[in-house]
């Protein structure tokens, strides 16, 4: 959606309204509830990515103690800019605590939702400086649900990593919750009440919408080692209210001021780096789900 925004509107929202949309943010994109957060400097920070650990030995009392250093590259981490915009009717004016519940529930979904994507593939990268996982090694669990997750387990445990998060589309839930055994009881659930897959060979699991590439074959989730990768926001987000504005949303042209109504815009400065080689990526095709 492109924007005018020239004038302002004198609509005042309680403070915390920023935070608490960051924080909300933050709950709603796995990618941002599994990596590890940093401080994003706006110009920008370089950051140790660990390719090695450093190994500990047995010495005799007297014996000269071993040196031996962990590897290390480095990364330039990023900040791109992520934007979304709201029209609102003049009525949330009038109820500025409904407009504060729909601030906090609508524009964090929408933020999330766009970076997750990001990450996983489906929305191409904002610059060269923020990673994505669409290339990383493709593990089939379409057939055998089971011997594909343990072969993505076993392929990050050979670059070093430790699998310690699993994040499913919800077609690769689907596809999970099909899974049975030679007597056709399910693998990832105990009861049917459950209707969830919480985890998967002892980690933590997340859905996420935007962690379904549609292809050949289709790409239904990810699994990696999510110590390895980091992500930074600056200023957490700004917020800016108009009633002046212009809206192009494709081909519809919406006037704020002609339509008696208003617009919020929500934008986030946020990066994104990982070590893509202790990441998998989970194929197959559900025969339920979205």
């Amino acid at each position: 959606m492109a924007t005018d925004i020239n004038r302002t509107t004198s609509i005042a929202l309680p403070g915390e309204v920023s935070s608490e949309i960051l924080q909300k943010t933050q709950e709603s994109s796995a990618v941002m509830s599994l990596a590890q957060p940093i401080k994003l400097p706006g110009l920008g920070v370089t950051i140790p990515v660990i390719t090695g650990d450093p190994e500990a030995a047995w010495v005799a009392e007297t014996a000269k103690k071993p040196v031996k250093r962990g590897t290390l590259d480095t990364k330039i981490m990023q900040p791109y800019t992520l934007a979304v915009i709201v029209p609102f009717s003049n009525q949330f004016r009038r109820d500025v605590p409904a407009l504060y519940k729909q601030l906090v529930s609508r524009l964090p979904l929408a933020l999330a939702q766009k970076f997750d994507a990001t990450v996983f593939g489906g929305v191409t990268a904002p610059g060269s400086n923020f990673d994505t996982l669409k290339s990383c090694t493709a593990q089939e669990i379409g057939t055998d649900a089971y011997a594909g997750l343990v072969a993505a387990d076993a392929d990050i445990a050979d670059h070093n990593g430790i699998l310690n998060g699993w994040v499913l589309s919800p077609k690769g839930k689907a596809l999970l919750l099909n899974a049975v055994d030679a007597n056709k009881r399910p693998l990832f659930i105990n009861s049917v009440a459950e209707g969830a897959v919480p985890m998967i060979l002892g980690s933590r699991t997340l859905q996420s919408k935007g962690a379904y590439l549609s292809g050949t074959p289709n790409v239904v989730g990810f699994a990696g080692d999510w110590t390895q990768a980091m992500y930074g926001t600056v200023e957490g987000v700004q917020i800016a209210i108009s009633d002046q504005a212009t809206l192009t949303d494709g081909s519809t042209t919406i006037n704020l001021f002609e339509q008696n109504m208003f617009a919020v815009r929500a934008e986030i400065e946020v990066g994104f780096r990982c070590d893509t080689t202790v990441f998998n990526k989970l194929t197959g095709a559900a025969k339920t789900g979205s």
